[in-house]
């Protein structure tokens, strides 16, 4: 969403220049005559050199230090404008400007943060309000800041595990390219000048090192159009869905995704139901935050059953995500109204078994890419060096 810079006059007759995020200029000359506030310019914004992007230690640390001056006595709009006075992140500033106007304007901090979805999302903002509702802002914003950085460090470990297969692959394929385009025609041309018949291996391989060098282009277009081809049927409801699933069902990596998602959904919904946030919001807050659509469409189903009357559990166990523990334990929670603390139980245990399971990949995956790099540099030479050992067998 862009943003635009303006300068307006209050009731009081006081002139106000700031920056607000909207779709287009008109937008924003409503939301200030709304605020009864005389528009005298609106101009679109610059984008910020070096990319507006807000990462996630930006707003860690956004958290962290709100929450001590909150703590510490200081009034919100004062917080907020010394926050975006000494932020390193231009981008974050520029927002925190933003919603320090908002705020002298009347709103709410929550409805302020609302406005900057890129920066600020769905349970950031719910919990904000429940802890401006509940009087506990300061203590709501240490909690999400912890949240934050344990959920961050679940995402990085995850993604780390993901690094070595990725180089390796990578490895495998520059290796191999660069064995069939420059190698390979060397021991073409040699045997050829024999005129040797070669063993099926070797022919193979030389068919293979023609097919690349005359057609290279179609690789690379076939890579580009498959990779266009899945982005765009992720995108669709089925695609996800299928994907999804059968990302769970994959051997070692399922269970590490698994984990990672049980882990996370028990943290955001034990967080947010203990930060006031109502079990019907959390659940629909916690199913946009899943990042798996099997686990989302189970915790939107057990939205549906609470909303009826029923348990949560019993919807989660339907699913055959959920292990048998994470099912008991959680009906356990709802049974003795400490859903929350229970939640946050699963999550510490979780976190655990993240790593562990981490760990099992990692260790599964090193012998596994060695051996497939072995076989197939290893297997390719191997095929040009057959002709050599017939030639010498033949000269004996």
């Amino acid at each position: 969403m862009p943003t635009f810079t303006y300068t307006a006059r209050a009731a009081n007759g006081e002139l106000k220049s700031a920056t607000l995020e909207a779709t287009n200029k008109d937008e924003v000359i409503a939301q200030l005559k709304r605020q009864r506030m005389t528009v005298v310019k609106v101009d679109e914004a610059a984008k910020a050199k070096g990319g507006g992007k807000v990462t996630m230690r930006d707003i860690v640390i956004f958290t962290r230090q709100f929450s001590t001056m909150i703590n510490a006595g200081l009034p919100l709009v004062q917080a907020l404008d010394i926050l975006s006075r000494q932020t390193e992140s231009k981008a974050l500033a520029e927002v925190t400007k933003t919603v320090v106007f908002d705020v002298e304007s009347g709103n709410t901090v929550a409805d302020a943060l609302a406005r900057h979805p890129k920066a600020f999302s769905d349970l950031y903002v719910n919990m904000v309000a429940a802890g401006e509702a509940g009087g506990i802002l300061d203590t709501i914003l240490m909690r999400l800041a912890t949240f934050m950085e344990k959920n961050d460090a679940l995402v990085r470990k995850v993604k780390g595990a993901m690094i070595y297969p990725g180089v390796i692959f990578s490895v495998a394929i520059i290796a191999v390219s660069v064995l069939l385009i420059f190698v390979i025609p060397v021991f073409q041309q040699m045997f050829a000048s024999v005129k040797l018949e070669l063993p099926v291996p070797t022919r193979i391989v030389i068919g293979l090192s023609k097919l690349l060098i005359g057609y290279w282009w179609a690789f690379i277009a076939a890579g580009f159009f498959g990779q266009q081809f899945l982005q765009r049927y992720y995108k669709t409801d089925a695609g996800k869905l299928r994907i999804d699933g059968l990302l769970l069902k994959a051997p070692i990596l399922g269970d590490v995704l698994r984990k990672t998602a049980v882990s996370r959904f028990t943290r955001t919904l034990g967080t947010l139901i203990s930060s006031g946030v109502s079990i019907l919001d959390g659940l629909e807050i916690t199913a946009k935050t899943a990042g798996n659509r099997v686990i989302q469409d189970a915790i939107m189903a057990s939205r549906a059953s609470i909303a009826g009357g029923d348990t949560i559990s019993a919807p989660l166990a339907k699913s055959n995500v959920f292990p048998p523990m994470v099912i008991s334990m959680i009906s356990v929670g709802e049974q003795t109204g400490g859903l929350d603390e229970m939640l946050s139980k699963i999550a510490d245990f979780y976190d655990d078994e993240v790593d562990a399971a981490v760990s099992g990949l990692l260790s599964a995956m090193e012998p596994i890419m060695i051996v497939f790099l072995g076989t197939v540099v290893g297997g390719m030479v191997v095929a040009m060096y057959l002709p050599i050992f017939d030639m010498i067998n033949a000269v004996q």
